[in-house]
Formats: C-alpha cells, sequence, structure tokens
C-alpha cells in the first residue's frame, strides 16, 4: 500500500542544548492555530477515515464491544452517618452514576452526569460527603479539560449550596463536623502567577460553605514548590488536620499534622525524606502512616498525633519480603484496637489477610474470587465490623465484596456489576521472561484456550511508569479480542509499582530504558513461547504507555506489525512546556540539565525516527482537549513517520474533539476501541467474524 500522505514541510530548524544540535523539523506543529497545522490536520482527519472506515469486522467489533461495555460497573460504598454513597453504571448508561443508599435500604441517584450534560462531555471527576452525610462536595470537568469545576449540594435535597469554585483540579477536601467548613486546594489565579505557570502554584484553604471563595483563609502551600499536589484528611472528629505535599509526580511526601482543637500550626511529620507517606488520623485517635520509608514494599505504621516523629512510628502491618502493601482498611476486631484488613500485591494481582495490629502477624487470609485486583477497601470511619471490597478480573466486571469480622470472618458479595454483558471463555497464563539485563519480568496471557499451541495475532499493551501497575481488570477490548480468537498479552515492566518502589525506580530517569527493554524482551517472549510471530504482534499503550510504544516502534520496528499509540508522550526535549509536563520531569528527567538531556536523547521518539527505515503501521489517537499530554507530540511524530517510512503500512492519525485525557463517555469508547481493534487486526492478521 502506498499512500499519499498530507504535505508537510521539513524546516531547519535545531536547537543547541549542552552541545547537542537537535533537529526539530515539524516545530510548526506545535501550534494548534497555525493555518499549515490546520490544513495538515485536517488531511490527517481524511486520510485515517478514508483508511479506518472500510475496514474488515468493524460491525462486528461494534457489537460485540457493545455488548461487553453493557457489563457496567460498580465501586465500594463511602459510609457516612449510616448513608453509603457509592458509584454505579448500568448497562445502558454513557456515565456512572452517584448512588445513595439510606439507612432503611432505599437507594436514589444522587447525581448523574448525563442530566448535568445529556451531550456526555461532562464527567464526574470526585465526590466527598460530609462527616453526617447531610451534605457533598462534587467536582465536575467539561469539554475533558478535567478543571474540575466544585461545588457542594444538599443531599437530602439535591439543592446547590455552593458553586462552582474553579481552579480546583485535582483537589482533594476535607470536612469539618458539622458541615459548615471544609478544607481543599485551588490554584492561585492566572493573575498572581508567571506566565506559563497558570497550571501550578496550588494552596491548601479553608472555605466557609456558601461564601465568596476568594475569602477563604489560605493554610498551606506559601514558599513551597510551585508544582507541588497537596493531600488532605482531616480525622472524623475534626481535631487533626494532615497535608501532604509532592512535587509533581515525585515519588516522595513531605507530611504534616496539626491539632485544630488547639489552633495549632501545622507540625512536621517528614520533611525533606526520599520516601512516600499517606497519613491520616483514625476514629481511634492514632496517627496512621502507609509508607514505603526504609520498606520499598510499603508497610502500616501507627503513632501518635501529637508526638509524630519518625522515631516514634511502630509497624502494623510490616513490610512483605515478596509481596507490595497496595490497602488497608480498619476493622473493629476482638481487642483494644482495630483488626487490619490488608491487600498485598504479588505479580500483580491482590492477596487479602487480615492481620492482628498488636504484634503485625498475619490471623488469617481472605478468599478473592479469582486472580484479580482489590480496587479499593472502604470501612465505616467510626468503627464497625464490615469492610466493603471493590474487586476485579479478566473476566469479572468491577463488583465489590463485603467481609466481615465476626467469626468465622465471611465474605459476601454486596454488589455485583449491575449490566447484562455476555460470558467470555478466556483464559489466562502468567508468564515469566528474562529482560536484556536479565531481570525477570512477568506477564499475564490472555487467550481462548490458555495454549499456544499455534502462533495467533497478538496484542501487547504495557506502560511501565509513574508506579502505576497494570494488574488484572474487566477489558471489553480485550475480551473483544480474544473471543476473535487472538491474544492479549499485559507485562508488568519496571516503572510501574507491581514490586514495590525499587521497582519502579528502576524503569524512571537515567534507567528508563529498562522499560523499553523489558517491553521488547516480552514481545520477544511471545515469540519465542509460540504465542505469535513479528508479523501478527501489535502493541498498544496510552499516555506514559504511549512514549512506551513509541519507544518499541523506533528501536525495534522489525519485532512488530502494528502499534496503536494514544495521547502519547514523543518529543521528550520539549515535554515540559506543554501540559502537565514540567510535573513529570522527576519521573523522566529534564533537558535542562546536560547528563538528563542525554537520556532523554537516547530515547526520545520523535528524535529516533530514521529516514529510509521500514516502520511498522501506526495508529495515534489525540483528543484535542487533552489538558494533560498535548496532542504536539503525536502530530509532530506522525509527520516524522510519515516523511521517514520505506513500508507499505500506513502511518495514520485519528483525532477526536471535546474529550481529554481521563474519562470518557461508554460511546465514545465504544467508537475508539472499534478503530483501534480494526486497525490492529487488518494489520496482524486476525479475521473478526
Amino acid at each position: 500500500m502506498n499512500l499519499s500522505y498530507p504535505p508537510a514541510e521539513r524546516s531547519d530548524q535545531v536547537d543547541v542544548l549542552h552541545g547537542h544540535a537537535v533537529a526539530d523539523p515539524y516545530r510548526w506543529l506545535e501550534s494548534v492555530d497555525d493555518p499549515r497545522t490546520l490544513a495538515w490536520a485536517q488531511g490527517q482527519d481524511d486520510l485515517a477515515r478514508a483508511q479506518l472506515d472500510p475496514l474488515a469486522g468493524r460491525t462486528q467489533l461494534r457489537d460485540r464491544l457493545g455488548a461487553l461495555l453493557r457489563a457496567g460497573s460498580v465501586t465500594p460504598p463511602v459510609w457516612r452517618g449510616g448513608r453509603a454513597f457509592y458509584t454505579c453504571r448500568e448497562a445502558d448508561q454513557e456515565h456512572a452514576v452517584l448512588l445513595l443508599r439510606e439507612a432503611d435500604g432505599s437507594e436514589r441517584v444522587l447525581l448523574d452526569p448525563t442530566e448535568l450534560d445529556p451531550a456526555g462531555t461532562t464527567t464526574l471527576d470526585a465526590w466527598v460527603p460530609s462527616v453526617e452525610g447531610e451534605r457533598l462536595v462534587y467536582q465536575i470537568s467539561v469539554g475533558g479539560d478535567e478543571e474540575s469545576l466544585l461545588h457542594v449540594i444538599d443531599v437530602a435535597t439535591g439543592d446547590l449550596l455552593d458553586g462552582p469554585i474553579g481552579r480546583c483540579r485535582y483537589s482533594p477536601v476535607g470536612w469539618l463536623p458539622g458541615g459548615a467548613q471544609l478544607y481543599y486546594v485551588r490554584r492561585l489565579p492566572p493573575d498572581a502567577v508567571p506566565a506559563g505557570e497558570e497550571q501550578f502554584h496550588r494552596r491548601v484553604w479553608r472555605h466557609t460553605v456558601g461564601s465568596d471563595p476568594d475569602l477563604d483563609v489560605e493554610v498551606h502551600g506559601a514558599g513551597l514548590e510551585p508544582t507541588n499536589y497537596y493531600d488532605i484528611h482531616v480525622s472524623r472528629d475534626g481535631r487533626w488536620l494532615t497535608v501532604a505535599a509532592s512535587a509533581g509526580t515525585a515519588p516522595r511526601d513531605d507530611v504534616w499534622v496539626a491539632d485544630l482543637a488547639a489552633s495549632g500550626p501545622l507540625q512536621e511529620v517528614q520533611v525533606g525524606i526520599d520516601a512516600r507517606c499517606a497519613a491520616w488520623v483514625a476514629h481511634d485517635g492514632r496517627l496512621y502512616l502507609l509508607t514505603d520509608r526504609d520498606a520499598p514494599r510499603r508497610r502500616l505504621c501507627v503513632t501518635s498525633p501529637t508526638t509524630p516523629a519518625y522515631d516514634g512510628w511502630r509497624d502494623v502491618v510490616p513490610e512483605s519480603p515478596s509481596e507490595v502493601l497496595q490497602d488497608v482498611a480498619l476493622v473493629d476486631g476482638p481487642h483494644d484496637g482495630p483488626l487490619v484488613l490488608a491487600a498485598h500485591g504479588r505479580d500483580a494481582s491482590s492477596r487479602l489477610s487480615v492481620v492482628d495490629p498488636t504484634n503485625g502477624t498475619r490471623i488469617c487470609t481472605v478468599d478473592l474470587p479469582g486472580v484479580g485486583s482489590v480496587t479499593g477497601l472502604t470501612a465505616h470511619p467510626g468503627g464497625g465490623k464490615q469492610a466493603w471490597i471493590g474487586y476485579t478480573d479478566f473476566s469479572t466486571a468491577p463488583s465489590v465484596l463485603m467481609w466481615d469480622s465476626t467469626a468465622p470472618y465471611a465474605t459476601s458479595s454486596w454488589a455485583k456489576a449491575p449490566g447484562d454483558a455476555p460470558a467470555v471463555s478466556a483464559e489466562v497464563s502468567e508468564v515469566h521472561y528474562p529482560s536484556a539485563d536479565g531481570t525477570t519480568i512477568h506477564m499475564f496471557v490472555i487467550s481462548p484456550d490458555g495454549v499456544a499451541d499455534e502462533p495467533r495475532p497478538t496484542v501487547l499493551y504495557g506502560y511501565g511508569g509513574f508506579n502505576v501497575a497494570l494488574a488484572p481488570a474487566y477489558s471489553a477490548a480485550m475480551l473483544s479480542w480474544v473471543t476473535a480468537g487472538g491474544v492479549w498479552a499485559v507485562a508488568n515492566l519496571r516503572g510501574g509499582s507491581e514490586n514495590g518502589e525499587e521497582w519502579h525506580r528502576a524503569g524512571m530517569r537515567a534507567h528508563k530504558q529498562n522499560v523499553f527493554d523489558d517491553f521488547a524482551a516480552a514481545g520477544e517472549a511471545l515469540v519465542g513461547g509460540g504465542w505469535t510471530t513479528p508479523p501478527q504482534l501489535g502493541i498498544m499503550g496510552g499516555s506514559n504507555g504511549g512514549l512506551l510504544v513509541g519507544a518499541a516502534l523506533t528501536q525495534r520496528p522489525e519485532l512488530f506489525a502494528a502499534v496503536v499509540c494514544s495521547a502519547p508522550l514523543l518529543d521528550m526535549i520539549r515535554y515540559e512546556r506543554f501540559g502537565l509536563g514540567r510535573t513529570w520531569n522527576d519521573e523522566y528527567g529534564t533537558a535542562a540539565e546536560a547528563e538528563e538531556l542525554a537520556w532523554l536523547l537516547g530515547y526520545s521518539p520523535y528524535h529516533r525516527v530514521v529516514a529510509g527505515t521500514a516502520y511498522p503501521a501506526v495508529l495515534f489517537t489525540t483528543f484535542d482537549a487533552d489538558t494533560r499530554v498535548d496532542p504536539l507530540h503525536a502530530r509532530k511524530t506522525c509527520a516524522a513517520l510519515q516523511h521517514a517510512t520505506t513500508a507499505g503500512a500506513p502511518i495514520l492519525l485519528r483525532r477526536e474533539l471535546d474529550v481529554g485525557h481521563g474519562q470518557r463517555s461508554v460511546s465514545r469508547t465504544l467508537d475508539l476501541a472499534v478503530d483501534q481493534l480494526a486497525f490492529l487486526a487488518a494489520q496482524t492478521g486476525l479475521t473478526v467474524q
């Protein structure tokens, strides 16, 4: 296939950085308003539709994906004042809705994003009920902008009490008892910060519901890192405020605690330490700390909030030598102090156990339905004998179990995913393989029968960054592919959290190449294990995973037949200048430093495109309202690949308007997945019937 690509002029733009001449021939594609960019983008739109619309199997994929997306989902309840708040998506709903279950068992819809916006472009970002469950903060974004406008409503009547309050992106909320005041996080106004830093400069504020937010009391953040993100917790009795800060996505937290009853200042719990720490004061009055400090696989500690220094921390759930502590819930037990329900991860799947906090020993394990993931643990904040467990696996849509601490510690179903998706036969195999440096990597392989008896069209998926684990989870796209006879693989690469913080750091900054080596080795393991062949192997990733597959296609183009690269980071020399890029330099490094520029130039996909190379087929998918990763990365790299490739495989760019980096409606999810899977099927030889 010889395609005629939209013309894209190559400029002679070259930057000299720390002695390196860095060519950037498509710099003009950074400007979304440049007439050349507009014309080029329209040409790409036309080309993408001309190539994607006629692909075989689209109708069958749409039907199958649509049926599997009808599975729906449900999340563990958050309990306040006898009321349970949780989200649920029914089979026919575009977005999950926020439900309220009253003490008498009656239920009603509290918030439905589709009612707020029938077009489906408004998403519910976050929600927090007050201590008594009588008021609720909710945050929404419109058109994918992720700006999280904050509102307060009366739970009983639905009446709006406050808002919208802007500049609340990534704002946790801590309510004070009574529901009249709360703590939250909001950026300074644009005219109060340097140009180009409007997405930074967050502060912690104390707000009185219904008052002008310009009159809020600034509590914390002045003089600290402008890229700081903040977390907030207020104890149930309103006495203790804990605040944590991290500079961008850096894997370290500064933590403070204040005695509000004594009007005390924030005092240091942990400051300037290279470790993560989540801290909160529970209903028993003790300060709990979930941390990787001196424990890369994490542990749960406890101390007094009045004397929170490190030398007073005591282990409640000690670090495991082989498992990563993922989450905890405190449940009333038979002794003085709560039992701890602890979720640990091993090879990316979850294990549940009950821990005696008096000595840190495991009392028993809690059975889960399969090789899956605990997606959340909740319990009554004031104490109680039940805990609720979010659960999913590769064939089970998100559901909720309930565990009771009354012997014999029974587990039961609290709520199943409410949809009516068809059951799918899929076998999960767990594979371990060596990476380039000999490190053992784990991979899930999902197939129709669990047997590598003949090579099949295969999709390899990965992420490998930001301490994110790729754990078992229900996926309509994956199940659609397997139902059609293909194989789907998920690799647990370095850079994630599958094996703790050391595993993360082995795939960041100077060690980022380890991630790409792990991914290439996964492809080789699938070929060597008889699952597939290079002409049948496609790869897929988004965001940091888009960087991953971008590096894979530029470093190992011969290993793959097709690449789906979604919302990617690809120009690693200029990534900090756009979107939230500046908050990620602790993960990747910065071009402002000579040594770190060398790391970035070593793998930056845009800069590794080489003319005269036979590249695999590539489908870039971008979202024009993406305020995290600017679509310019895909535009520039698409143009570079279209110019460079000698193969007949298509290089396409699919744009989407009015949607951003994160949440989206079901119908938009369906449209995107049909294009992506049809493209992969056409390039790897999967026949969809």
